[in-house]
């Protein structure tokens, strides 16, 4: 019974989280097995190479109608449930939402020998859509899904009206400014560390300036929640070919050739920069100035416009909702 009021609690998303200094982790399972959604969850087959897959999304239905359709792209330390008071937004404004979790999270597939691209995780997506009768989109991108979303966005531009990166990582080139190659061995020993006390102190520290609220609480547990117990392993094995495909693939190079209406999102406290804790003290003080990124990347985009949001961190969504609501209204019209 335990579990169950617990999920309810974190999941449901309809009372406050309560504070208390370690909450207790369930064991969610590799794919959230055990962990209830806030909208039903359908599994979309995708056949990829060579194996048969299923892709977890939730597809939310607006009481009256726009005629678009908004995709919200998940980041790596994120499921698809963090999305939902956006989704909330967006519904009211008539938008139909589509919430996938990517192949390799979540409540989708980890397969274990998966070559995990953001070309994949972009086909997969459209193939997605597709299937929806969806063919042009709002792509809404936080964290690591601004990867997905501006890969989206070069492969796909006729079925994207417009592009609004969050906080997006991928706006420098962590390799080619000296932050270390580590193996996916060496990944994977890290990530099998995962645990809730390791995820707050990570977010606490590079998303929320030092100051933590209950209300962050729920995403911590859940990330946590699927490297408890049997679901480790399958976890921190997706997560380390994950953060190699994240290190390898910058996309950063092909901003100029972006050819969709594109908005950034950027909180001017984000400090995030992947392998920043394995640099040299001299290069890792240069990573993941946000303020410099996003006037950067917003100047080599065609025609792309730019939100700062002084005094907030890496998930403004999360950090100050009404504020980051305000912003990406500016951005969709």
């Amino acid at each position: 019974m335990r579990r169950f009021v617990f999920a309810s609690l974190l999941l449901a998303l309809s009372a406050p989280a309560v504070a208390e200094d370690t909450p207790k982790v369930e064991a969610l399972g590799a794919r959230l097995e055990r962990a209830t959604y806030p909208y039903p969850v359908t599994m979309f087959p995708v056949k990829s190479q060579g194996r048969s897959l299923e892709m977890a999304y939730m597809d939310v239905k607006p009481d009256h109608a726009n005629g678009r359709t908004a995709v919200l792209l998940h980041g790596k330390n994120f499921c698809g449930p963090y999305w939902r008071a956006t989704a909330e937004h967006l519904r009211a404004q008539g938008y139909r939402v589509v919430i996938p979790d990517q192949v390799g999270f979540c409540k989708s597939s980890k397969p274990r020998d998966y070559q995990y691209s953001f070309h994949q995780l972009a086909a997969n997506t459209h193939a997605l859509l597709a299937s929806l009768g969806v063919d042009k989109v709002t792509v809404i991108a936080h964290s690591m899904g601004g990867m997905v979303g501006t890969r989206y966005a070069l492969m796909y531009p006729q079925g994207v009206e417009k592009l609004v990166l969050v906080d997006p990582i991928g706006l420098e080139d962590w390799k080619a400014k000296g932050v270390p190659w580590r193996s996916v061995d060496d990944w994977y020993a890290s990530e099998l560390k995962t645990s809730y006390a390791t995820i707050k102190a990570y977010q606490l520290k590079v998303y929320y300036g030092g100051t933590w609220k209950p209300d962050y609480d729920p995403w911590v547990l859940m990330q946590a929640g699927m490297y408890e117990g049997d679901g480790r392993e399958t976890s921190a094995w997706a997560g380390a070919l994950t953060y190699d495909m994240i290190y390898t693939q910058p996309v950063v190079y092909e901003f100029p050739d972006i050819r969709v209406p594109t908005v950034l999102i950027i909180g001017q406290r984000d400090r995030t920069a992947i392998g920043k804790d394995a640099a040299p003290a001299d290069v890792a003080a240069k990573l993941g100035d946000y303020p410099a990124l996003g006037k950067e990347a917003a100047s080599r985009i065609p025609g792309a416009k730019l939100i700062p949001l002084e005094g907030l961190g890496h998930s403004p969504m999360i950090e100050a909702p009404e504020r980051f609501y305000k912003a990406l209204d500016e951005a969709l019209h």
